[in-house]
């Protein structure tokens, strides 16, 4: 049975059989089977094909989505009941061995570059290395990192906790491949992004975030639970604000301490 609707998709598109074959690294004749023969093609194809096409896999090919959530399963690496039994070697390993994009969302996310003190460099060399960059910290001085405070009956010590991590982090404003954003959201995960790899801190109201579990997650085309994460962090990005923007960044200028990291950072 020929599949019409990929032949009108591919029409619409401007695509020919030709130029989606080189877009997707195949034969021709594999995609022509597409069409003429009704062939389905296997899932990482037809998700590249979908995605190039702009149309849902589910309407080119039907029978591909009735495993979707097995799928989507399969992107779960492991799970840890709390963040503290997280290897740290874990945090390090997916860190240098990132190749394009580096990704992290969080509110302070102070464990990070006080367990590992060479992560703040290895970021920035990174960025030298054309990896992208992306980091969003909580915002000190905004309500909803002192309702957080509230929450965890932590109170001054969430924003003071993110002032700190900003002080760790602050050496990274203004590296070429580093854009550095200050949130101000009700955050419900922490999210770090290495390539293909996530690790997510699943936050419970009242819960610490190193009591709170982590989920490891690797990106399986086809699936879409990688992606969902993702998709949380864009919103949070399209709400931030540049660092510079803040009050904490412009009382650092003043004092003329915006680029002197804390001293247990310094080599």
């Amino acid at each position: 049975m020929k599949n019409e609707r990929l032949r009108s998709v591919l029409i619409n598109s401007g695509y020919t059989e030709q130029q989606l074959a080189e877009e997707l690294g195949l034969d021709p004749k594999s995609v022509q089977r597409w069409i003429t023969r009704g062939v389905t093609p296997r899932r990482p194809a037809a998700y590249r094909t979908a995605k190039l096409l702009e149309v849902p896999v589910a309407w080119l090919w039907p029978d591909l989505e009735g495993d979707r959530e097995a799928t989507s399963q399969s992107e779960v690496v492991t799970h840890y009941a709390h963040r503290a039994n997280t290897p740290r070697q874990l945090w390090n390993d997916l860190l240098t061995s990132t190749k394009s994009d580096i990704w992290i969302l969080a509110n302070a996310s102070l464990f990070l570059p006080e367990e590992n003190p060479d992560s703040i460099e290895i970021i920035r060399a990174k960025a030298r290395d054309g990896v992208k960059v992306r980091l969003v910290l909580g915002d000190p001085d905004s309500p909803e990192m002192v309702l957080r405070g509230v929450e965890e009956r932590l109170y001054d010590a969430i924003p003071a906790r993110i002032r700190m991590a900003l002080t760790y982090y602050s050496p990274l404003v203004g590296t070429p491949g580093i854009d550095f954003m200050l949130h101000r959201t009700s955050l419900y995960n922490s999210i770090f992004r290495y390539d293909d790899q996530m690790l997510v801190n699943q936050h419970m109201y009242g819960t610490y975030g190193y009591i709170a579990p982590i989920l490891h997650l690797r990106r399986i085309e086809g699936a879409d639970l990688f992606d969902t994460y993702l998709n949380s962090f864009e919103r949070v990005w399209e709400t931030a604000a540049p660092i510079e923007e803040s009050n904490f960044w412009q009382q650092r200028t003043r004092t003329g301490e915006a680029t002197t990291p804390p001293p247990s950072a310094r080599p």
